[in-house]
Protein backbone atom coordinates (compact mmCIF):
# COMPACT_ATOMS: atom_id res chain seq x y z
CA UNK A 1 0.00 0.00 0.00
CA UNK A 2 1.63 3.22 -1.12
CA UNK A 3 0.25 6.89 0.65
CA UNK A 4 1.03 9.79 -1.83
CA UNK A 5 0.37 13.10 -0.48
CA UNK A 6 0.33 16.43 -1.99
CA UNK A 7 0.80 20.30 -1.00
CA UNK A 8 0.45 23.05 -3.53
CA UNK A 9 2.11 26.46 -3.77
CA UNK A 10 1.47 29.34 -5.37
CA UNK A 11 4.43 32.04 -6.15
CA UNK A 12 4.40 35.44 -7.19
CA UNK A 13 7.39 37.67 -8.48
CA UNK A 14 10.73 37.21 -7.74
CA UNK A 15 12.91 35.26 -4.72
CA UNK A 16 13.72 38.21 -2.87
CA UNK A 17 10.51 40.35 -3.22
CA UNK A 18 8.32 37.57 -4.07
CA UNK A 19 5.62 35.69 -1.87
CA UNK A 20 3.90 32.57 -1.91
CA UNK A 21 0.84 30.70 -0.04
CA UNK A 22 1.05 26.91 0.75
CA UNK A 23 -1.75 24.62 0.87
CA UNK A 24 -1.68 21.20 1.94
CA UNK A 25 -3.78 19.54 -0.72
CA UNK A 26 -4.72 16.31 0.23
CA UNK A 27 -5.63 16.82 3.83
CA UNK A 28 -6.96 19.82 3.73
CA UNK A 29 -5.09 20.58 6.82
CA UNK A 30 -3.83 24.27 6.32
CA UNK A 31 -4.57 26.34 3.23
CA UNK A 32 -2.75 29.39 1.86
CA UNK A 33 -0.39 29.66 4.84
CA UNK A 34 2.16 32.40 3.71
CA UNK A 35 5.69 31.97 2.43
CA UNK A 36 8.60 34.19 1.74
CA UNK A 37 12.51 34.17 1.03
CA UNK A 38 12.71 36.55 4.15
CA UNK A 39 10.84 33.96 6.13
CA UNK A 40 13.41 30.92 5.38
CA UNK A 41 16.64 33.41 6.05
CA UNK A 42 15.50 36.51 8.05
CA UNK A 43 12.39 36.85 10.83
CA UNK A 44 9.34 34.73 10.34
CA UNK A 45 6.86 37.19 10.84
CA UNK A 46 3.92 35.21 11.24
CA UNK A 47 5.64 33.25 7.99
CA UNK A 48 5.94 29.45 7.51
CA UNK A 49 9.16 28.10 5.23
CA UNK A 50 10.17 24.38 3.98
CA UNK A 51 12.60 24.04 6.68
CA UNK A 52 9.87 24.36 9.19
CA UNK A 53 7.52 22.22 7.36
CA UNK A 54 10.89 19.65 7.05
CA UNK A 55 10.94 20.02 11.16
CA UNK A 56 7.13 19.37 11.70
CA UNK A 57 7.28 16.18 9.32
CA UNK A 58 10.19 14.93 11.30
CA UNK A 59 8.87 15.69 14.42
CA UNK A 60 5.95 14.07 14.08
CA UNK A 61 7.62 11.13 12.13
CA UNK A 62 10.17 10.69 15.25
CA UNK A 63 7.45 10.60 17.54
CA UNK A 64 5.15 8.26 16.02
CA UNK A 65 8.76 6.31 15.04
CA UNK A 66 9.77 6.08 18.84
CA UNK A 67 5.86 5.79 20.29
CA UNK A 68 5.64 2.52 17.94
CA UNK A 69 9.41 1.10 18.89
CA UNK A 70 8.69 1.47 22.63
CA UNK A 71 5.31 -0.20 22.84
CA UNK A 72 7.00 -2.86 20.77
CA UNK A 73 9.67 -3.62 23.43
CA UNK A 74 6.79 -3.29 26.23
CA UNK A 75 6.91 0.19 26.81
CA UNK A 76 4.25 1.79 26.31
CA UNK A 77 4.57 5.92 26.80
CA UNK A 78 2.32 7.91 28.22
CA UNK A 79 3.58 10.87 26.64
CA UNK A 80 6.45 11.97 24.43
CA UNK A 81 7.32 15.99 23.95
CA UNK A 82 9.22 16.14 20.27
CA UNK A 83 10.69 18.78 18.62
CA UNK A 84 12.98 19.33 15.69
CA UNK A 85 15.04 22.31 15.01
CA UNK A 86 15.86 22.16 11.28
CA UNK A 87 19.46 24.47 10.41
CA UNK A 88 19.65 25.93 6.96
CA UNK A 89 22.18 27.62 5.95
CA UNK A 90 24.22 29.39 3.37
CA UNK A 91 27.49 27.40 2.38
CA UNK A 92 29.76 27.45 -0.59
CA UNK A 93 27.74 27.25 -4.16
CA UNK A 94 24.58 27.96 -2.13
CA UNK A 95 22.40 27.29 0.82
CA UNK A 96 21.32 23.66 2.28
CA UNK A 97 19.80 22.18 4.89
CA UNK A 98 22.31 20.98 7.04
CA UNK A 99 20.65 19.73 10.50
CA UNK A 100 17.75 18.27 11.74
CA UNK A 101 18.03 18.17 15.54
CA UNK A 102 15.60 16.40 17.40
CA UNK A 103 14.86 16.87 21.33
CA UNK A 104 12.43 14.18 23.00
CA UNK A 105 10.95 14.22 26.78
CA UNK A 106 9.28 11.28 27.46
CA UNK A 107 7.36 9.44 30.14
CA UNK A 108 7.78 5.76 30.22
CA UNK A 109 6.55 3.87 32.84
CA UNK A 110 9.66 1.22 33.94
CA UNK A 111 12.24 2.65 31.45
CA UNK A 112 15.30 3.92 32.59
CA UNK A 113 17.54 6.78 30.84
CA UNK A 114 20.07 4.66 29.10
CA UNK A 115 17.28 2.56 27.51
CA UNK A 116 15.13 5.53 26.62
CA UNK A 117 18.57 6.83 25.05
CA UNK A 118 19.36 3.85 22.95
CA UNK A 119 15.41 3.48 22.18
CA UNK A 120 15.56 7.47 21.14
CA UNK A 121 18.62 6.37 18.77
CA UNK A 122 17.02 3.36 16.71
CA UNK A 123 13.57 5.97 16.16
CA UNK A 124 15.97 8.52 14.94
CA UNK A 125 17.45 6.09 12.09
CA UNK A 126 14.02 4.32 11.69
CA UNK A 127 11.93 6.88 11.02
CA UNK A 128 10.90 7.52 7.39
CA UNK A 129 11.89 10.83 7.19
CA UNK A 130 15.24 10.69 8.94
CA UNK A 131 16.00 7.94 6.24
CA UNK A 132 14.94 10.63 3.65
CA UNK A 133 17.11 12.53 4.98
CA UNK A 134 20.18 10.28 6.20
CA UNK A 135 23.68 11.17 3.93
CA UNK A 136 22.72 14.95 3.44
CA UNK A 137 21.55 16.18 6.70
CA UNK A 138 22.92 15.35 9.89
CA UNK A 139 20.63 14.07 12.32
CA UNK A 140 20.88 14.20 16.10
CA UNK A 141 18.59 13.40 18.93
CA UNK A 142 18.60 14.42 22.35
CA UNK A 143 16.17 12.15 24.76
CA UNK A 144 15.44 12.85 28.29
CA UNK A 145 12.76 11.01 30.40
CA UNK A 146 10.12 13.47 32.61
Amino acid sequence: MAAVRRADVKWEGNLAQGKGTLSASSSGAFKDLPVTWASRIEKADGRTSPEELLASAHASCYAMALSHGLAEAGHAPTRLEVSAQVTFEQVPGGFKVSSSALTVKGTVPGMDAATFQKAADAAKNGCPISGALKGNVELSVNATLA
